[in-house]
């Protein structure tokens, strides 16, 4: 399967926003949305997906793997359930410190193209070729 990098990095400075928006409220209902959307982008319902076609109807110049960025997806996913039981239990660092590492990695996508889950999925297919 295939994914336009458009919209992969549109999703990422989307998520940017909502986990900077969850650090600064503190809001658990915030943080189990985005997890939601990190689940559904595994996939391959990627709500900001959704919303990019919407706005933009060019086809793409390129498209790109889909499975290094589901996979990202789905390490999203892990730090915001993390962070979750953080909230929910009042653990602060915990909730703080697995939304933060979210929030850092979808700002390295977003700012700069750099995919953190992309590049582990590839080093871990490289060390485990069974995988495969």
């Amino acid at each position: 399967m295939q994914a336009d990098p458009r919209a992969l990095r549109f999703a990422a400075v989307v998520t940017t926003i909502v986990l900077a928006l969850v650090l600064v409220t503190g809001s658990a209902w915030l943080l189990a949305a985005q997890a939601v959307v990190f689940a559904l982008s595994i996939f391959g319902v990627s709500p900001y997906g959704m919303v990019f076609k919407g706005i933009v109807k060019s086809p793409p110049r390129e498209l790109e793997d889909a499975a290094p960025p589901r996979f990202a997806q789905g390490v999203g996913l892990a730090f915001a359930l993390v962070g979750l039981v953080g909230y929910v239990t009042q653990i602060t660092p915990l909730a703080l410190g697995a939304t933060a590492a979210a929030l850092f990695a979808a700002f390295l996508n977003a700012a700069f193209g750099f995919c953190l889950g992309c590049e582990m999925f590839l080093i871990i297919r490289r060390l485990l070729p069974a995988a495969r």
